[in-house]
């Protein structure tokens, strides 16, 4: 059993794709007991049968509840009446036309943390509009600034707004709020908006902005690659390495280990970065990966070599702190943070639509006859291997 920091609360999860069901993996992994309700027919990851290799659905059971029929909403209703937390990952209004909206649940159970999970918040003029991770860091700010200045601007994999503008603040917000339960006895709303979490993670920049230190044309700024200093250069073998020498004795090393004259590269003369750059370009083309990882690696020059995933769990930095970790038959990334007392585990493999039904409706004081009669009306159904 994990004995983690959450150990002994109680979430239900609404089953959806993407930044809530990272919120449940990342509340289960310190030790919240997740229950994700799934649609009968186990929604698009069922249907595409991936679900014992999604990671995102590790640590928790889940019940399959037909939520369009009065007795599977009393379902749901009956499993929230015993939770601290709910996950709600849609749409605003979806809830609400289910009967399962902030009003109804939370007026049977007073103490229920309702964190509701959207793209553009649940308020303002695209609030019911469809939108994904790309669309939510364009309208934000952050996209215009990513990329090279000669290409349009670059996707940043789905982390930024999905993941951590989405599903991390989310737990953030959650912990803060059972935090606050323990004051004042009462639950509330939550409204995580990604757009909203993507502006925060954006402060840095918005401030830099405000200094006057901060140009708005990709590839001109100290961190988006236009600094000769902070960027990643090809190696003579078709790899990748990063340098990130920001500081200037990290910069002052970086000369030195390259054998280059400090005053033939004045770190914070804009004119001449595109001159340093090219001159980076073709010095860094000279050696192969590994012979700059014996070079610089382990120094304060701030270095790494570009890692696939695969390399990246077999690195002997994060394969001696177990940063990914081989469970269930497959390699994932360990529970976060780390927790002296309390750490946090992997509770479960991905969880299938409907594989726990039973199990969890006996668990939280379904009788068997009140199962029997749920199955035989499709109100709640078990999935089967």
């Amino acid at each position: 059993m994990n004995a983690g920091p959450l150990s002994g609360i109680r979430v239900v999860e609404l089953g959806g794709i993407g930044p809530a069901p990272f919120t449940a993996m990342l509340l289960s992994d310190l030790g919240a007991e997740v229950i994700r309700i799934d649609r009968p027919a186990g929604g698009p990851l069922g249907e595409h049968q991936q679900h014992e290799r999604d990671l995102l659905l590790r640590g928790r059971r889940s019940v399959a509840v037909n939520l369009k029929s009065a007795e599977g909403v009393e379902t749901a209703l009956r499993l929230t009446d015993r939770a601290d937390v709910l996950l709600d990952p849609f749409r605003p209004g979806v809830t609400e036309r289910l009967g399962l909206g902030p009003g109804p649940v939370m007026q049977r159970n007073r103490r229920l943390i309702y964190a509701r999970m959207t793209g553009w918040g649940q308020t303002g003029p695209l609030a019911t509009v469809a939108g994904h991770d790309l669309n939510y860091v364009a309208l934000a700010g952050p996209l215009a600034a990513m990329g090279r200045r000669d290409r349009p601007p670059a996707p940043a994999l789905n982390l930024i707004g999905d993941f951590g503008g989405g599903g991390m603040l989310m737990a953030f917000g959650i912990t803060a709020a059972l935090l606050e339960r323990n004051r004042s006895g009462e639950g509330q709303v939550i409204d995580t908006a990604m757009t909203d979490g993507v502006a925060a993670l954006s402060a840095s920049i918005v401030g830099f902005t405000n200094m006057g230190v901060w140009q708005p044309e990709r590839e001109s700024n100290f961190l988006d690659g236009g600094a000769p200093y902070y960027d990643t250069y090809e190696t003579a073998d078709g790899r990748y390495v990063s340098i990130g020498a920001i500081e200037p004795q990290f910069y002052a090393l970086l000369l030195d280990k390259l054998g280059l004259d400090p005053a033939d590269w004045p770190q914070h003369d804009r004119r001449r970065w595109p001159e340093m750059h090219a001159k980076l370009v073709a010095i860094f083309r000279s050696k192969a990966s590994d012979e700059w990882c014996a070079l610089l690696e382990g120094t304060d020059v701030c270095f790494a070599p570009v890692l696939t995933f695969e390399e990246a769990r077999k690195h002997p930095h994060l394969a001696e702190r177990g940063t990914y970790v081989e469970e269930h038959g497959m390699v994932q990334p360990a529970p976060v943070p780390r927790f002296s007392r309390t750490p946090g585990a992997i509770q479960s493999p991905p969880c299938a639509p409907g594989q726990h039904t039973c199990d969890v409706l006996t668990a939280w004081g379904f009788s068997e006859s009140e199962q029997n009669t749920l199955l035989r009306t499709g109100a709640v159904s078990a999935w089967e291997a």
